[in-house]
Formats: C-alpha cells, structure tokens, sequence
C-alpha cells in the first residue's frame, strides 16, 4: 500500500484541471484511485475495532467524485484534486456522523469528524437540544485529555445564542454552533508512509468516538431530506 501515486496525480490535476488532461490521463486515476481505496480499507479494518457500524461499508461506496459542481461557482475548474471519503454508518451519508479523510497537495489534506452539514436545520436542533440538556456530558467528553489534547471543535456559529435557549447556559458557546467539527491537519510528506498515517488516523479517529457517539445519540431520530 502507498500514496504516492494519489500524490502524484492530484498534484499534476491542480496544475492541469481541464477534461482534456483529465481524459488523456484516465490510466492515472484509476491507479491512484484504487491506492486511495486500499489505504481506505486500511483505516475501515483498524476502525473495525472500536466502531464496527462505521466500518461495514466497501471503500469505493465511501468515496466522492472529483467532478465539481460549477453551476453556482465563480471557479469554473471542473475537478477538484482531491481524494475524499466519508466513512460512517451509513456510508457516506452526512448524518450519522462519521470519519471523513481528504487528501489534497499542498499541506491542505486533513483528518475530520463531527457534523460539517450544517444545512440541516433540523440535525442542528437535535444537537443544540442534546448539548443544553446534557452540558456535563458534553463538558466531559471535550475536556478529556484524550480528546482536548488533539482536537478543538469547530463549525458555524451564531453571534448570540439562539431563541429558546438561555444565552448564560454552561455550554452557550457551543449552543451559537450550527455545525460542530473537527480537523486534524496532514501535511504533504505524511503521504509519503502510507503506513504511518492509516496509523495516524485510526488513533485520531479513536478518539473522535465519544464526541461521534454524543453526536449520533442526538441525532438518532433525524431523517434524512428526501430529493
């Protein structure tokens, strides 16, 4: 197993992204494609170990196109040179919440948990909820030193709390978030031992659980919007 291929070519992808260089290196793709599959299989059998539901999905039903979607965009470059995964419950799906790997050059490729969507109102409101009746819980699971010396949470936030909530609740700071995540940064030369980082990621991801299973209790009614 090694990623230098994936390196290779979305490197060359940054500094080409056109459908004519994209074609006329298929052969590429399907080669570090299948180096990012197997590195995620990797992490999905270390994973096994403490969150099985996360880990039994197949690795190519994890990952995301790198055709981008430039209807609404001032970027018109038709691929996003990134190799990127979801690896949770339900797949790839958002909700339940699960462990997401992005590999990109240019020291921009992370390790991620939590919930990024916050465009679902009603995953918010189940959050919020969770965290205003349960703040020790909630307290606990940030200040373990497992979890505080790794990890800091992130997300969208409000400017005030928000209507219903009281703005001097013991967690109000994270009652403002619509989203709550986290990232761990990887540099480009910790592509380079593959190893390493399924290593990497199986001990950060370990970590994430508490926070992850927090998250997923919350959210356990939530249903995902119909198309």
């Amino acid at each position: 197993m090694e990623l230098q291929s994936v390196k290779a070519y979305l490197t060359e992808l940054q500094a080409n992204n056109n459908r004519d260089w994209y074609h006329a290196h298929k052969q590429d793709f399907v080669r570090a494609n299948a180096d990012f599959e197997a590195f995620i299989g990797a992490v999905m059998e270390g994973i096994s170990a403490f969150d099985p539901d996360a880990a039994s999905h197949h690795p190519k039903d994890l990952t995301f196109k790198l055709v981008r979607d430039t209807r609404f965009s001032h970027d018109k470059s038709p691929y996003q040179p990134a190799f990127r995964a979801h690896i949770g419950p339900k797949g790839k799906l958002p909700i339940p919440v699960g462990y997401y790997i992005m590999l990109t050059p240019g020291n921009q490729s992370f390790l991620g948990g939590g919930l990024f969507a916050d465009m679902f109102k009603d995953a918010t409101a189940m959050v919020r909820q969770a965290i205003a009746d349960k703040p020790e819980e909630w307290a606990d699971i940030l200040a373990a030193p497992s979890f505080s010396e790794y990890f800091t949470v992130g997300g969208t936030a409000l400017k005030k709390v928000p209507a219903g909530f009281d703005p001097e609740h013991p967690q109000a700071a994270y009652l403002k978030h619509k989203s709550w995540y986290l990232e761990v940064p990887i540099q480009d030369e910790e592509l380079d031992d593959a190893e390493q980082l399924v290593d990497q990621a199986v001990s950060m991801f370990a970590r994430m659980k508490p926070f992850h299973d927090f998250l997923n209790d919350a959210l356990a009614k939530f249903e995902m919007p119909s198309r």
